[in-house]
């Protein structure tokens, strides 16, 4: 955990917080905590900053306990991508979600391209009682709160004629699909289309193509869904905000 995050039902009118748990654990055990010890804290989905331990309690016998003071004012990193995704079997997925978020992904959309397997809908991972806690534990580890938006859009046809005009920038990922043909640098929210192993059909592609999404390649081999959307986003980040140093 680089950044402890607390919510906002957590933090009470005198801005005080009292937790256990895996975060006090994490105080106690890791961080070695102690009253007056300042710590990098931030609300989900809100400012970041720091809390000053007000109580603690960290007997080898007992649940871990603390007490901090909190003092947020300064935005977080906000997401710099939103991602299509025809979503891969459900451990892939979950397997999958925390580095998503890590990445600085803001809104993914799930998309039901033709070769999704129609079982994931009913995958206990997209609900919100287990997808949350781990989206909040990336938020933590990237030391950041923006809390990603999951929108299901189960139809295909629906979401192209709908979605993909939000967005100035847009690429679809497809094996061999012409590396960064029309990819250029810029500050608007990008959308990245990853499709399931094997690529996205023809009459998707097509879609795409109408939508005016850039086609984007990482080679000829075939990547599993997890490789390839880190190593796609971990390219477009490097192409999006890397600046070169004077000189070179």
């Amino acid at each position: 955990m680089n950044r402890l995050l607390f919510e906002t039902t957590e933090i009470d009118p005198a801005g005080r917080v009292t937790f256990s748990g895996v975060r006090a654990e994490h105080v106690c055990r890791v961080l070695h905590g102690h009253v007056g010890q300042v710590l990098k804290t931030g609300e989900v989905n809100g400012l970041i900053g720091t809390s000053a331990i007000e109580a603690i309690e960290c007997a080898e016998t007992a649940d871990p306990r603390v007490t901090v003071r909190v003092s947020h004012t300064e935005r977080a990193p906000e997401p710099w991508i939103d991602l299509v995704l025809a979503p891969p079997r459900p451990r892939a997925y979950k397997r999958l979600l925390p580095q998503l978020v890590q990445m600085g992904v803001g809104k993914i959309y799930l998309l039901g391209a033709a070769k999704v397997e129609k079982m994931f809908w009913g995958a206990t991972i997209l609900t919100d009682e287990e997808s949350r806690p781990l989206m909040i534990d990336a938020l933590m580890q990237a030391g950041t709160t923006a809390l990603p938006e999951i929108i299901k859009a189960r139809s295909f046809r629906q979401f192209m004629a709908t979605v993909p005009a939000q967005y100035t920038q847009r690429i679809v990922a497809h094996p061999n699909g012409g590396k960064g043909t029309g990819v250029q640098p810029s500050q608007e929210r990008l959308l990245l289309a990853i499709g399931p192993e094997g690529g996205w059909t023809e009459d998707e592609l097509a879609a795409f193509d109408a939508a005016g999404f850039a086609r984007y390649d990482l080679g000829p081999r075939i990547l599993r869904t997890d490789t390839a959307a880190i190593a796609l986003m971990a390219q477009l980040d490097l192409l999006f905000h890397y600046k070169k140093p004077k000189g070179e």
